[in-house]
C-alpha cells in the first residue's frame, strides 16, 4: 500500500537554490516517508501545507553528508542528502540516531531503483563548488564510490515502547490522500516561497577577539560564525558552532563566500606596487610574496621576491598578474598550463611548484597592520567607562583642552586618556566632540573607546598612538625618509580625511596627526574643533581659535569652514611632510601670513589651475585627464624648489634620480 506511513519527524531542510538568484536558507519542515514518497509540510499554521514531494522511484542516492568541520548554521547538526533526478535535497536531523533511522529507511526503499548512482559527492555543494572535490559544475559526476547496500543489513532497532522520539508527531493514516496534482509536486517547489526568508550569512574571523562584556561573543581567528543581526555599522550579533551568541566587531570578520580573499594571510587589499616592494624587501626572504589588488579593478597581482634568480645582483621582485580564462567555468592561472577553479587553489599549488615563476610562493607577507584593528568602543553600546577601570601612567603631553596621559583599561588595553581641564570647554562642547568621534571608525582615524562623563574632570579614552606627534617623528629622523615613505604618510592622512568628508564632517584643525607603528601608519586625530554640518559649511563664532598658517583665505575673511578648507589645510600638511617637519611660513608671524601674496617660487599656471579646481563644483571631462600630468609637473617643481632653497636632503639628488622617482610614483584616477 503506497500510502503506508513509515516515518514522520520534524527536520530542517536547506533550500535547493534551483535558480541562481535563490537565497540560501534553512527551514523547519514536517517530513513524512511512505512506501512511495518523501513529502514535507509547512507547519507554521495549524493547517499543514505540503511544500514538496519526491517519488522514491526517482531517488538516486541517500547518504550522510561529511561536514569536514565546517559550521552548520542551524540547530540540527546531523546532515544527510537525498539525490533525485538532477537535484540534491539536504536534510538536517536533530541527532545521530535520527539521521541513521532516516538514511537506512530510505535506502531500504530505493534498493531496487534502476537509477542508483555509482559515485556521489560526500560533502556539500556550497558557493558554486563541491567542497569534496572543488568541481565547479553542479551536475559534475561524483568523486566517491557509492555503496547503497553496505549498511542495509544493520537496520536500527524499532523505538522502545513509550519512548517515542522528541519531535515525532503521528497523524492518522493515510497521511497523503491521493490527489490528481501529485505529479506537480514531484520536484521540490519550495523555492517559490523563499523570498521572504532571511539569508544566512556566514563570516570568518580575521583576528582573535576576547569578549570583554557578558553579552560579547569571543572570536577565534579562522573560525566561522553565523550573523544573526547587523546591529549597526560596527557591531554584529553572531552565533558560533557551539550555539553561543553575542556581539562581535564587524571589522574583525569577513563574509565567507567565493572570491573573498580577505580571510587569507597572503592577501593585502590596499597595498600598491611600491608598498608591496617595500614590504618584501624588508622581509628579505626567498619566495616571500603578497597577493594584492591590481590597478585594474577586480583583478589581482602576485608580487614575488627571489634571490636565486638575481644571481650576484642581490634580489629581484616580479609582479605576476592573475589571469582568467574566457570560457565557462571561469578558471585562474599564472602559467597557462596550470589552471585552477579559484585563486586560493592557484596559490596553494604554487606554494609547492614554481611552474614558470622565479621561485615558489614560500612565505606570505601580511599587510602592514598585522595587529588587530581598533574597535568602535570596547563593546556594543558601551561608551560610558567606569573610571575605576582605568590605570593612569606617564604623561604624554597637553593640548588645548587638557592633559593627556598613557593608561590601561582593565589592566589590559593601552589607551590614551585626555583629562578635560575645568573651564577649558563647555560641557556641551565636550559631549559634541564625543558624539563626533563615536560616529567615526576608520583604520586611518584615531579611535574613541569611550568617555567618563559622570565626574570631574571628564575623561576621553582613545586609542594609544605609541609614536606620538607626526611632525616630531619627521624632525627626529630628518634625512632618513624615502619619497615613497613620505608619499605613504600623505596617503594615510588623505584616507582618513576622505572618510570624514564622506560622512559630512569638517575637521577644521588638521595640524595634529599621530603615528601608530614602525610602518609609518598615520591616523588623523584631535577632533576638538570638528563640527558635524549638513550643508558642508560651518561658520565659527567671532574670535574662535583657528590654526592661521593652515587656513585658507575664506577662514581669515569670513570664518567659514568647509571640506574645501580642509583640502587647503591638507595641502599645507603635505608641504610639512615633504620638508620633513619644517614649519610653514616659518619666517612670518600669524598676522603677517594673512597678508602674504603669491610665492615668487610658485609657478603661476599651476597656482591658477589649483584654484580653479578647488572652487568649482563639478570636476571631470578633459580637465580630469590633465590631473596626472599636472601633479607630475608639480612634484618636479617641488623637487627643484627644494634644491634651489638648499634643503640638504634634496640637493643631493641628481636630475636622473628625480626622473626615476617620478616614474615610480603611481598617480591613478
Amino acid at each position: 500500500m503506497s500510502a503506508e506511513l513509515l516515518l514522520e519527524e520534524t527536520l530542517i531542510k536547506r533550500s535547493q537554490q534551483k535558480k541562481k538568484t535563490s537565497p540560501l536558507n534553512y527551514k523547519e519542515r514536517l517530513f513524512v516517508l511512505t512506501k512511495s514518497r518523501l513529502t514535507y509540510y509547512d507547519g507554521r499554521a495549524e493547517k499543514k501545507f505540503r511544500r514538496g514531494s519526491i517519488e522514491l522511484s526517482h531517488i538516486r542516492c541517500v547518504e550522510i553528508v561529511k561536514n569536514g568541520g565546517g559550521i552548520i548554521p542551524c540547530q540540527n547538526k546531523y546532515p544527510f542528502q537525498v539525490v533525485y533526478n538532477t537535484s540534491t535535497l539536504y536534510i538536517f536531523a536533530p541527532s545521530h540516531d535520527s539521521r541513521s533511522l532516516w538514511v537506512q529507511s530510505l535506502k531500504e526503499e530505493i534498493k531496487d531503483n534502476p537509477v542508483v548512482l555509482a559515485k556521489f559527492h560526500p560533502q556539500f555543494w556550497l558557493e558554486g563548488a563541491w567542497l569534496c572535490c572543488r568541481q565547479a559544475e553542479k551536475q559534475a559526476p561524483g568523486c566517491e564510490e557509492y555503496n547503497l547496500f553496505g549498511d542495509i543489513s544493520r537496520k536500527p532497532l524499532p523505538p522502545i515502547p513509550g519512548e517515542e522520539r522528541k519531535n515525532e508527531r503521528r497523524r492518522p493514516p493515510p497521511p497523503l490522500p491521493p490527489t490528481p496534482d501529485d505529479d506537480d509536486l514531484d520536484e521540490d517547489d519550495e523555492d517559490e516561497d523563499e523570498e521572504d526568508e532571511v539569508v544566512v550569512v556566514v563570516v570568518v574571523a580575521l583576528y582573535d577577539f576576547p569578549g570583554t562584556e557578558p553579552h560579547d561573543l569571543s572570536l577565534v581567528k579562522g573560525g566561522e560564525y553565523v550573523i544573526l543581526e547587523k546591529c549597526d555599522l560596527h557591531w554584529y550579533k553572531a552565533r558560533n558552532k557551539y550555539g553561543e551568541e553575542g556581539y562581535i566587531p564587524s571589522n574583525y570578520v569577513t563574509e565567507k563566500k567565493s572570491g573573498n580573499l580577505e580571510q587569507f594571510v597572503w592577501y593585502s587589499k590596499q597595498v600598491n606596487r611600491n608598498k608591496a616592494e617595500e614590504l618584501l624587501r624588508k622581509e628579505d626572504k626567498e619566495g616571500a610574496f603578497i597577493v594584492r589588488d591590481s590597478s585594474t579593478p577586480g583583478t589581482y597581482t602576485v608580487s614575488l621576491y627571489a634571490k636565486s634568480a638575481a644571481g650576484e645582483a642581490g634580489a629581484v621582485i616580479k609582479h605576476y598578474h592573475i589571469k582568467e580564462t574566457q570560457g565557462s567555468p571561469q578558471q585562474f592561472y599564472l602559467a597557462e598550463k596550470h589552471l585552477f577553479s579559484s585563486i586560493p587553489d592557484l596559490i596553494e599549488y604554487h606554494k609547492h611548484n614554481a611552474a614558470g615563476l622565479v621561485a615558489r610562493l614560500r612565505y606570505p607577507v601580511g599587510k602592514q597592520e598585522k595587529s588587530a584593528p581598533s574597535t568602535a568602543g570596547f563593546s556594543y553600546e558601551k561608551w560610558e567607562i567606569n573610571p575605576s577601570e582605568l590605570t593612569f601612567m606617564k604623561e604624554l603631553g597637553s593640548g588645548q583642552f587638557g592633559l593627556v596621559r598613557l593608561g590601561k583599561w582593565r589592566a589590559q588595553h593601552k589607551v590614551a586618556i585626555k583629562a578635560i581641564r575645568e573651564g577649558a570647554m563647555y560641557e556641551e562642547d565636550f559631549i559634541e566632540e564625543a558624539k563626533v568621534m563615536m560616529k567615526l571608525s576608520h583604520p586611518k582615524l584615531v579611535q574613541l573607546y569611550g568617555v567618563c562623563s559622570q565626574q570631574k574632570p571628564i575623561y576621553i579614552v582613545t586609542e594609544f598612538m605609541e609614536h606620538g606627534c607626526l611632525l616630531n617623528f619627521l624632525r627626529q629622523r630628518r634625512g632618513s625618509f624615502s619619497l615613497g615613505s613620505l608619499l605613504s604618510i600623505c596617503l594615510d592622512v588623505g584616507e582618513g580625511m576622505e572618510h570624514l568628508e564622506a560622512n559630512g564632517f569638517i575637521h577644521r584643525d588638521l595640524v595634529t596627526v599621530t603615528l601608530m607603528n614602525d610602518f609609518l601608519v598615520v591616523k588623523v586625530s584631535d577632533f576638538g574643533m570638528a563640527r558635524y554640518v549638513l550643508d558642508d559649511q560651518y561658520t565659527s563664532s567671532s574670535g574662535a581659535k583657528f590654526p592661521v598658517k593652515w587656513s585658507p583665505p575664506e577662514v581669515f575673511n569670513f570664518c567659514k569652514y568647509s571640506s574645501k578648507s580642509d583640502v587647503w589645510s591638507y595641502g599645507v600638511l603635505m608641504w610639512e611632510v615633504f620638508t620633513e617637519g619644517r614649519m610653514p611660513f616659518e619666517q612670518n608671524q600669524n598676522h603677517e601670513v594673512v597678508t602674504l601674496s603669491l610665492d615668487i617660487m610658485c609657478q603661476i599656471p599651476i597656482f591658477c589651475w589649483i584654484s580653479a579646481i578647488l572652487f568649482q563644483e563639478v570636476f571631470g571631462g578633459d580637465e580630469k585627464a590633465e590631473v596626472p600630468q599636472t601633479l607630475t609637473e608639480m612634484m618636479a617643481h617641488f623637487l627643484s624648489v627644494q634644491t634651489k632653497r638648499g634643503n640638504r636632503k634634496y640637493e643631493k639628488k641628481t636630475e636622473k634620480s628625480k626622473e626615476k622617482l617620478l616614474a615610480n610614483t603611481e598617480i591613478s584616477f
